[in-house]
């Protein structure tokens, strides 16, 4: 009868290695960065689920780091956006008051257009 522990004469064999995910830990630092810095994050994101998918595997950690990267990429490139808008409608309703020409408010010069 054949020993049902591994080889004869020995009482317990170690498994087989399993194959290692080689961007399992680059997933878990592009989903940490893609809450932090988000744009960064997407990317290591990006090249964690590349080399998950060379080595034929997947990553769940690493397509999480991608979603909440683009998300809040869009997010800040959003609130950018916004700023500027809201910064250029506050200028017009400044320059609408004083008139063309340059003036000087409260210590800083404002140019505003003919």
């Amino acid at each position: 009868m054949s020993n049902p522990y591994g080889a004869p004469g020995h009482a317990y064999s170690s498994p087989p290695p399993s194959a290692e995910n080689p961007g399992r830990t680059l997933g878990i630092v592009g989903l940490v960065l893609a809450i932090v810095a988000a744009p960064i994050g997407l990317i290591v994101s990006i090249v964690a689920l590349v080399q998950s998918k060379k080595a034929g595997m997947g990553n769940g950690l690493a397509v999480a780091g991608i979603i909440v990267g683009a998300l809040f990429t869009i997010g800040i490139i959003l609130l950018i956006v916004g700023g500027v808008v809201a910064f250029n409608v506050g200028m017009e309703q400044v320059c609408s008051q004083l008139g063309p020409g340059t003036h000087d408010v409260d210590g800083t010069p404002i140019t505003c257009p003919a």
